[in-house]
């Protein structure tokens, strides 16, 4: 299995946006992103990350990974999700998403633990 996981560049979260959680910081969303590619990897499948800017870049950045490519499975990472200020991001991803890839299933974590998990709910995987 495929899996392209989307979220944003480190450098570029405002950690001082009072929907993140307090003491995240630009290691933690680093770690946390090489161990979700560790875990999906450790299972057996392709997984790659695709880190955006929050700005008008992303969708275009995403609908060309997923255009050049071809993935089983698109996360889009809850950091994107959880900064209200940046719906209309994730709006223009998911659209991108459906332009670019319209079959490929997308799933949704809630913090790095459980991306692995989330893949398999939507792909009936392991």
């Amino acid at each position: 299995m495929r899996v392209l996981l989307v979220g944003y560049e480190p450098e570029a979260v405002d950690f001082s946006d009072p929907a993140f959680p307090p003491g995240l910081d630009a290691a933690k969303i680093q770690a946390g992103i090489a161990a979700t590619l560790a875990d999906m990897r450790g299972r057996g499948w392709t997984a790659e990350a695709c880190l955006v800017r929050p700005d008008a870049a992303a969708a275009p950045a995403v609908a060309a990974r997923l255009s050049g490519a071809t993935y089983d499975c698109l996360v889009i990472g809850a950091g994107i999700r959880a900064w209200p200020r940046h719906l209309p991001v994730f709006e223009a991803l998911i659209n991108a998403a459906r332009t670019a890839a319209p079959t490929v299933p997308i799933a949704f974590n809630t913090h790095p633990e459980d991306t692995a998990d989330a893949v398999a709910r939507v792909r009936g995987a392991s």
